[in-house]
Formats: structure tokens, sequence, C-alpha cells
């Protein structure tokens, strides 16, 4: 079920059909921990910030550019609908990253993944630990904003790792679809660990939710 509603979520973004008459908005999703339920590892300052201000900015103006983006369709202003077209990349990956990125932690994660998706991950990366490595190489690496991303290739049946700059969904720009997703915004991590991004990729290992990872995986595969 996590893996379709993934997979909609980005085909909802841009309101074609039915999008002359009324829509449900977009809302800021609980989170299904306490702000400092993730401590040490990441605190709850960066918590509440991350959630309810940048996420929830993300959503407020998602929702006003497909407002927008409606009356634009309604008057069949195509120039409008394809400069509009940044703005729901931006927020709507914002929203769909942040919506995975929540249930992808917990405060009782940690560990690693358990059953099919640990065998999957030691075909297609070697091992557990060459699949973190890999991982944290691939997020270190994205230049200013993006996501570390693991991810699901349907048409091939494997795993694979891949990074997105600023807020481009995984799906909407690779084709795979999102699995696990580490947010390497600095609004991430700095008031704790600074500039040391590689702290807080060590970090977050320890609150990764591997149950949340292993179902999405699982209903890919259906």
């Amino acid at each position: 079920m996590l893996c379709r509603a993934a997979c909609s979520t980005s085909r909802k973004l841009i309101p074609i059909l039915g999008a002359l008459g009324s829509r449900q908005k977009h809302s800021l999703p609980d989170l299904p921990y306490d702000y400092g339920a993730l401590e040490p590892h990441i605190n709850a300052q960066i918590m509440q910030l991350h959630h309810s201000k940048h996420h929830a900015t993300y959503v407020n103006n998602l929702n006003a550019t497909e407002e927008k983006y409606k009356e634009a369709l309604a008057k069949g202003d195509v120039t409008t609908q394809v400069a509009l077209q940044p703005a729901l990349k931006f927020n709507g990956g914002g929203h769909i990253n942040h919506t995975i990125f929540w249930t992808n932690l917990s405060p009782s994660g940690g560990g690693e993944p358990k059953g099919e998706l640990l065998e999957a991950i030691k075909r297609d990366f070697g091992s557990f630990e060459k699949f973190k490595e890999k991982l944290m190489t691939v997020s270190v690496g994205v230049q200013g904003s993006g996501w570390g991303w693991l991810g699901f290739n349907k048409e091939q049946g494997l795993l694979q790792i891949a990074a997105c700059s600023n807020q481009d969904p995984l799906q909407g720009t690779t084709g795979l679809i999102p699995l696990l997703g580490i947010d390497v915004w600095e609004h991430a991590y700095y008031l704790q660990y600074k500039n040391v991004r590689p702290d807080y990729l060590k970090a977050i290992w320890n609150v990764i939710n591997w149950e949340n990872v292993t179902e999405r995986y699982m209903a890919c595969k259906k």
C-alpha cells in the first residue's frame, strides 16, 4: 500500500483529470513520533523546524501553485501552465520526499533489515555494509542540497542507489520507486552537526525504520 501511495502521489501533482472541478488540498502529515523521539541522533529542535516549518511550507506552496495551475488550465493559458512546472516539481517533490522521510525514521529503528530486503541488499550490493558505504558516499557527494535514495527498479527487479538534487522526487525524475530517502539539505542537520554532513549520515542509521523500508519493498514487488 505504501508503494502504491508513493507512486500515485506524484501523478496527482498536476491535476489534469478533474482539474476544473474541486480538488482535495494536500495537508501536512502528522509525525508518527514526538519531535524529541529521535534524540540524541536528531534533536527535537531540528525535527520541529524541519516538519512544522519546512515541510509545511512545501505543502502550502504546492496547494497555492496547484490553484494557479487550475486557473491557467481553465483559461487554456499554456504559457502559465509551463511557467508553473518548476514550482510544482520543487514543492510537490518536497512534499513527497518528506512524507516518505518521516516514516523511514523511528525511535526504535537502527540495526539491519531482515528477510527478503536484506537478501536483496546482499544480492545487489554484496553486503549490508557495502550498501551503507555506497549510500553514504552518494549522499555525502550531493553538491548543495538534495537527497540520497535507495530505490527499486521495477523493470529490472533490482535495488539501486541514486542522488537527487534539491527536492526532485526520485520516481518522477529517475523512475525508481523510493524505499529509503536521506535528506541532506542543511536544514536536516545543521543545528546539530554544523557543516559536518558525514557525522549526520553516520548517526541517522541509528533511527532508520527498516520495517517501513521493508514494507515499501514488499509492496513494490507485487
